[in-house]
This record gives structure tokens, C-alpha cells and sequence, in this order.
């Protein structure tokens, strides 16, 4: 009998998962539950789950509850408050901070009396008991449930080996001053690297346990900080729309919160404002800026019955609209919702100490029971039997672990940082091994994002710079985009304007006006024909060549006559073949993705070297497209910069928004790109390929020394301060490691 089909879904709002495993228990849990289907994001914190009737969302939360976390039913709110923000995982991160804190202000003092003998006054290891106590089940309470949890199911991780060792350090130091020998007054702890089997029962290990659980609270608070920023492009999506609304009711003009906005009102939008909402022209003639949304540069011309998108510019005229969509049925909200989705339908990075750990645990317990076993076979004292065994516990357990991955984290996201390359976190990393393939938006990322005067053809026998200098003067009249891309390449030849009189504004035509003893008309055809001028064969063949490449052609005419065509495009950076030359070095396939028509990709395309070009997409349809590539087994890097980027970017493995862009691309990245040069995106592939290389060097040299150490403590042979040494050699070699990704030049 097949499975019931899911027929509902429900969003909850996990707690308690301290690793990538967690979320992975989680899911195969609920999805053991008849039809049901689910998705859980050890980032975001949150499960999707789709589910028949014959389940309810108590059953879900309750198999949640079951497995060792937290479940409650996420509520979605339109606007976030700082009431709000307040329950949000920054209060968790809060916490972190303030156990850190406190943990290192006690260990501090511990770790000091422990390694400096000077400082070991009389009972002084009585004081070390009372700082340590604090840390180990206060400072570590989290490690210490994550690894009753994680036992219950069979698993290990991280944490079990935290919670090992801490507890087995710590439970060792009070064995020993209460019933062996470091309880008496003046006791010392000798400093010395000898290897010699000692009397085990005056060893304190309380330095080994403060110094852990600082340790590793310390990488864990860096990487909930940068993990808390997780909702934060719904957040900033939602704050591009408008906040009010001039509406028309009963023919009077009254300004309402948009919440207030019902569908089959009309509204008015000014020059500069933001269109309120969805809908249709009722009446007026503009230019739409829809780059924030869209990334495209080129406005679009409106008219009445034409169609609007709510957070749109208004560039140009008064615009009356009537409200066709509102609240979450606006493709803003849609949008928000498709960025939820694809967070919440990524696959989470497991941790690499957790699966190094996962294999490595349970062979450290199998090692020290058998050096117990061994010992207490050949007759040795209970005393030494137990000796070697918590020894083998301890010295598996180094430090250098916490260190591993933030110390490499912190000193890469520093030199990203002079780069201008910003990474989010650990969890971006292990992507940037595996990529293959990288999606680049067109608009602002290949290209300028900006409408610039790419070429001016004048007529046979025209003067090119009296064109610029007469048609600049026109357009100094007028904000339309088209027409500062005119004025500004006049500028840049270094051309005087003289002074437009008579200046008239056709919307989305052109404009009029008289310079000189010139009567000047430019724009679309349209408007030419109205004046009966013609174009000759020359300049219609430049106009049809220019829009044939995907670019904006206007005529410049006077007097009765064309005089030119000016050809304004969204030119290419300049580093942009260099960039993608360098992708296809580290054995990457570019790919151009955009909004725009396919004579103007392939254009775009042939000057920078992109091979696969895919064009006219509309902002859902980016998703699809990573989501195709993905599908298709490849490993997909996106660059982009728009709003309408950040579901792909959120949904891509790797996803890189150029910090020229929106809010909303860059929260949706796993990288930034401070630089608005395309060849930081090669460099942050390199740099973060380094870093995780440094990681794994790092989790292999910290467990490496202490394997080396493990047969010691199994023969009884481990010194306190050998096993003291090693770790601190570990924990310097681990710094020392990162510190190398300094000289990084990419």
C-alpha cells in the first residue's frame, strides 16, 4: 500500500540542534512519520515539513520533542519589530556570549595556577576545583546534553568528545583531591616533560577542562553569530516595500498605511516615490526604475492599462494605479516566500570535526576500556588501571579542536576582508571544493548596471561633437535615465552645452526643445514621425544594427533633418574577461544568465568569453534555472546583485552577491563581494579553497598529536604536564597554521 500523498505543510522553529547532525536526526525522524515529507536546516533553525490529514502538526512537534530538541509552528509576520527581533536567535547568540565570558574570566586563573608553579600557594588546587566546577557543567551544559542526545541514538559527534573528555578530566582532578593525594596543603604540580609512569592518583586535569570548553564555546559563538543572520534577507526584502500609500478615496487624496490598501482601489504615485503595490495604470505616463528590483538598468516605459510591480521606482510623471494585488499576493511577497524556500531546501554542510569525531570516538572508548581491562588483568592497582584509562579520554580530547576552525575562519575572513571578499561562516566552505559550474547575472555583475553613452553615429557630414553637445543640452532637461547616460558621455569628451529653452517632455516618446537658433527634437520613431522627419538609409541601418544588440537607439534631429543616432548601452566592466578567464583556470564553467533579450546577452557574452548564455528569464525562472543545473549534477556557484537574484543565490551551493547590489542578493549570499570587479569572485573561490584547506589541516594536526600521545596514556606513561605540552603545542601549531593564510594573494 502506498504512502498517503502529503497534503498540508507547516513550518516549525527547531531548537537545541548544536551540529549538522542534529538536523539530519531530526528530518530522518519526521520523515519516518506515514507521508510525510520533510526538510530540516540546521542554519536557518527550522524544519519544512509536508504532511497527510491522518497527521497532525502536535505529532510532528511531539516526534521533534521526541528526539531530544524543541518544536513550535513558525508564524510568519509581514514586518519584523525589534519586539520580535528580541525572541530571535540573537538572544541564543546573546547567551553564548555571556557563558563565554564568564567561562574564560574563571579559567583564565585555573590554566595561570596549573602552568606557572609560582603561582601554586597553598591549596591553591581547592580554588581550581571551585573555578573549574562552574565552567564544566554551567559554561559545557550544552555539549553535555548534545552528547546524552546523541548517545541515546547511537551517534557521536563533537560534542561527545567534548563532553568525554571535560568530564572525565574533571571527574579525574576531584577523585584525586579527595581521596589520592593532591587534596593535601602544599601540594605542587611539578613541570616536567618526562615520560614515567607516576602515581596517577595526585594528577589534576581541571586546566584541561576550562581550557576545552572556552575553547570551543569560542568557535561556537562566532559561528551562531554569523548563523543568526539567516533570516535577515526576508527581512530586508520585505523593507523595500513601500510603508505608505497616497490613496484616492471618494476623489480625496488620503495617505493610509499600505496595510490598509484593498484590491480595486487607486492610488497616486509622485516622481521618486515607490509604487505602492501591484497594479494597473489608470492614467499618466512614466518610467518605471525596477533595477532594485530586477537588476535590469533599462527603465520600462508605462502607460495607462499597463501593468506596475509594487517597490518600484517612479522615474518619471504622476502615475494613477489601480491595486490589482496586495499583502502576500504581490510578487514582493512571492519573492520572499521562493528566498524562504530555497534556505530551507539547502543542504547543510555537516561539520568535518563532527564526522572525523563520528569515527574517532568510539575508537578512543574501545582504547580506554581496554586499557583498563589490560591493567586490571595484570593485577595493577585499581588506582592505576583507572589512571590509564581517563588518561586515554583526556589526551584524546585537544583543545586544538576548538581552535581548529575558528582561528582558520577568523584569519581568512580577515584577509577576505582586505580583498574585499567577505565569507558568512564555516558552513560555505566545503562548497567551494566542489563547485563546477558559476551563474552569473548579467546586470551589475558583468556588466556597469548603468545606462552609459556607448557610441555616437552623426549623419553624413554632421559634426560628432556639435551632435553630443546640442543633444546634451535637450536632455539636461529631463531625469529619464536615457537621458543621463547623454548628458554624462557629453561631459566625459569634455563637451560645453549651451542653455535648452522651450524644453517639452514626451512621455515615453522623447523631448523637444530649442537650443540656439536649433529647433531640436529626440526619441523614438514615434515621435520623429510626428515631426515628418525621416531617417536616412545610413542612420536607420546604425538604429536597427544598435537595438538588434539588445541596445537603446534615440535619434538626434533638428531643423527638419536627423542629424544622428546616439546608441546607449549597459557597458561591460572592464575586468570581466579577465575574471572569466580566471574561472575557467580553477576549471570553472561560466554561464550568463538574464532578464534581457538574447541579441544583448550573446552580445555581452562574445566580448567577455561566456560560451553557455541563457536569456529573457524572469525572476522566478532564475531559480529554476540553479535548480535545473543542480538537478542536471552539476555543483552551481550564482553571482548576482538584484533583488530577484537572491532566491538563487539562497538556493545556489555557493552563492556570491556583489556588495554593489541590494540588501537583500547580499543576505542571500554565502559570499561578498566588497569590490564591484568581477575578479574578486575567482579570488573568493581561492581564498575560501584555502581556508577549508587550512581547517582540515588543522582537525588533522590537533587530533594527530594526540593519537601520538594515546598509547602513552594507555601504558600509564602520560606525565599531567606531557599531557599539558601536547596540548598546547597542538593549539600553537593550530594558530601558527591559520596564521599562514595571511600571505594569501590569490
Amino acid at each position: 500500500m502506498s504512502a498517503p500523498a502529503p497534503e498540508r505543510s507547516i513550518e516549525l522553529d527547531i531548537g537545541g540542534m548544536t551540529c549538522a547532525s542534529c538536523a539530519s536526526r531530526i528530518e530522518k525522524k519526521l520523515n519516518r512519520l506515514d507521508g510525510v515529507i520533510a526538510t530540516v536546516n540546521y542554519a536557518t533553525e527550522k524544519a519544512k515539513v509536508s504532511f497527510p490529514e491522518s497527521v497532525t502538526p502536535d505529532k510532528l512537534i511531539e516526534t521533534v520533542v521526541d528526539t531530544g530538541y524543541t518544536a513550535a509552528v513558525h508564524h510568519n509576520e509581514p514586518v519584523k519589530t525589534e519586539a520580535s527581533d528580541a525572541d530571535s536567535p540573537r538572544t541564543a547568540t546573546q547567551e553564548l556570549r555571556h557563558r563565554l565570558l564568564v567561562s574564560l574570566a574563571l579559567g583564565l586563573p585555573v590554566v595561570a595556577m596549573a602552568m606557572i608553579p609560582a603561582l601554586q600557594f597553598t591549596n591553591w588546587q581547592w580554588l581550581s576545583l571551585t573555578l573549574t566546577a562552574p565552567i564544566v557543567f554551567w559554561g559545557g551544559a550544552q555539549f553535555h546534553r548534545a552528547a546524552w542526545v546523541n548517545a541515546k541514538h547511537g551517534a557521536a559527534t563533537m560534542d561527545t568528545l567534548i563532553s568525554l573528555g571535560t568530564l572525565a578530566a574533571f571527574g579525574w582532578s576531584v577523585y584525586a583531591l579527595f581521596w589520592g593525594d593532591a587534596g593535601m596543603p602544599g601540594m605542587k604540580h611539578p613541570f616536567s616533560l618526562a615520560i614515567s609512569r607516576g602515581d596517577s592518583s595526585s594528577a589534576l586535569y581541571f586546566e584541561v577542562a576550562a581550557t576545552l570548553i572556552v575553547a570551543i564555546l569560542a568557535g561556537r559563538y562566532f559561528e551562531t553569530r554569523s548563523k543568526e543572520k539567516a533570516g535577515s534577507a526576508l527581512r530586508a526584502l520585505l523593507e523595500l516595500g513601500a510603508k505608505d500609500v497616497a490613496v484616492l478615496r471618494g476623489g480625496v487624496e488620503i495617505r493610509i498605511p499600505i496595510s490598509d490598501l484593498k484590491v480595486g482601489e487607486e492610488f497616486l504615485v509622485r516622481p521618486g516615490e515607490k509604487v505602492a503595490t501591484d497594479g494597473v495604470v489608470v492614467s499618466g505616463n512614466s518610467a518605471l526604475d525596477m533595477s532594485m528590483l530586477t537588476g535590469e538598468s533599462v527603465p520600462v516605459e508605462v502607460g495607462p492599462e499597463d501593468a506596475v510591480v509594487g517597490a518600484t521606482v517612479n522615474a518619471g510623471g504622476l502615475l494613477t494605479v489601480r491595486a490589482t494585488r496586495v499583502g502576500a499576493d504581490t510578487q514582493l511577497a512571492q519573492m520572499a516566500s521562493l528566498v524562504e524556500d530555497a534556505q530551507n531546501g539547502k543542504a547543510p554542510v555537516q561539520r568535518l570535526a563532527d564526522r572525523v569525531a563520528g569515527v574517532f570516538v568510539p575508537i578512543v572508548i574501545a582504547i580506554s576500556v581496554a586499557a583498563l581491562g589490560f591493567w586490571l588483568g595484570t593485577g595493577a592497582a585499581v588506582a592505576t588501571a583507572f589512571g590509564a584509562a581517563v588518561a586515554v579520554l583526556i589526551i584524546a580530547c585537544p583543545c586544538a579542536l576548538g581552535l581548529a576552525t575558528p582561528t582558520a575562519l577568523l584569519v581568512g575572513t580577515g584577509r577576505g576582508a582586505q580583498l574585499g571578499i567577505l565569507i558568512k561562516g564555516p558552513q560555505v566552505l566545503e562548497s567551494t571544493r566542489r563547485i563546477d559550474t558559476v551563474v552569473l547575472d548579467k546586470t551589475g555583475t558583468v556588466t556597469t548596471g548603468k545606462m552609459t553613452l556607448a557610441e555616437a553615429i552623426p549623419a553624413a557630414g554632421q559634426d560628432i561633437e556639435e551632435l553630443l553637445s546640442v543633444a546634451a543640452a535637450v536632455e539636461h532637461g529631463s531625469e529619464h535615465p536615457v537621458a543621463k547616460a547623454v548628458v554624462n558621455g557629453a561631459k566625459e569628451r569634455g563637451l560645453d552645452t549651451e542653455q535648452v529653452e522651450q524644453f517639452v517632455s514626451h512621455g515615453g516618446k522623447g523631448v523637444q526643445g530649442l537650443v540656439g537658433e536649433r529647433a531640436v527634437v529626440i526619441g523614438r520613431n514615434e515621435l520623429l514621425d510626428d515631426w515628418s522627419i525621416e531617417l536616412p538609409e545610413s542612420l536607420a541601418d546604425a538604429k536597427t544594427r544598435a537595438e538588434q544588440a539588445g541596445n537603446t537607439a534615440i535619434v538626434v534631429a533638428w531643423d527638419g533633418k536627423a542629424r544622428g543616432v546616439l546608441v546607449i548601452a549597459d557597458a561591460v566592466k572592464p575586468t570581466s574577461a579577465r575574471a572569466i578567464s580566471e574561472m575557467k583556470e580553477l576549471g570553472l564553467t561560466p554561464v550568463l544568465l538574464t532578464g534581457d533579450n538574447a541579441a544583448t546577452a550573446r552580445t555581452v557574452a562574445d566580448q567577455v568569453g561566456i560560451d553557455e548564455v541563457i536569456a529573457e528569464v524572469l525572476p522566478s525562472d532564475k531559480l529554476d534555472v540553479v535548480q535545473k543545473l543542480q538537478a542536471e549534477g552539476k555543483v552551481v556557484a550564482m553571482v548576482g546583485d538584484g533583488v530577484n537574484d537572491a532566491a538563487a543565490l539562497a538556493q545556489a551551493d555557493l552563492g556570491l552577491a556583489m556588495g554593489t547590489g541590494t540588501d537583500v542578493a547580499i543576505e542571500a549570499a554565502d559570499l561578498t563581494l566588497v569590490r564591484d570587479d568581477l575578479r574578486a569572485v575567482p579570488t573568493a573561490i581561492k581564498l575560501s579553497r584555502a581556508t577549508l584547506r587550512t581547517i582540515k589541516g588543522n582537525l588533522f594536526w590537533a587530533f594527530g598529536y594526540n593519537v601520538a600521545a594515546i598509547p602513552l596514556a594507555a601504558a600509564g606513561l602520560l606525565n599531567p604536564m606531557l599531557a599539558g605540552a601536547a596540548m598546547a603545542l597542538s593549539s600553537v601549531f593550530v594558530v601558527s597554521n591559520s596564521l599562514r593564510l595571511r600571505r594569501f594573494r590569490g
